[in-house]
């Protein structure tokens, strides 16, 4: 045999390995919800609560961090309801479209999940 051919066996066989690994690994709908909001949740903790701390704690001893734990499960639901999967076997891209009201500003994140991890591409304020 030509030592080409046994590259090219050597080849096809490492991408039909490749391939199984990620079609198993594919992070599915309810993993990228918790992903989602985990890192919403981060966020808001982070940034919101860092922000409003001061005066809003002053004033009516609010505690926003606590807030945002209670407020997980609903998170959850807002996340599920406003994201599209599209599954491609080996991988999957999560559109989600975060709008509540018309007073606070919506998102638009976009987010890829392969291995059983995600990496968010785009985050944009609408």
């Amino acid at each position: 045999m030509k030592s080409t051919t046994i590259i090219a066996y050597l080849a096809a066989a490492g991408l039909a390995v490749l391939g199984i690994a990620m079609s198993s690994t594919n992070p599915n709908q309810t993993q990228y919800e918790d992903y989602a909001s985990e890192r919403l949740s981060q966020y808001l903790k982070t940034d919101v609560c860092k922000k409003t701390q001061g005066i809003l704690q002053n004033l009516i001893n609010f505690n926003c961090e606590k807030t945002v734990d209670s407020f997980n499960p609903q998170m959850r639901g807002i996340i599920a309801g406003t994201t599209q999967r599209q599954d491609f076997l080996l991988f999957s891209i999560y559109r989600t479209n975060l709008k509540l009201n018309s007073v606070i500003p919506s998102y638009s994140f976009e987010t890829v999940g392969a291995f059983n991890s995600f990496y968010t591409y785009s985050a944009q304020q609408q």
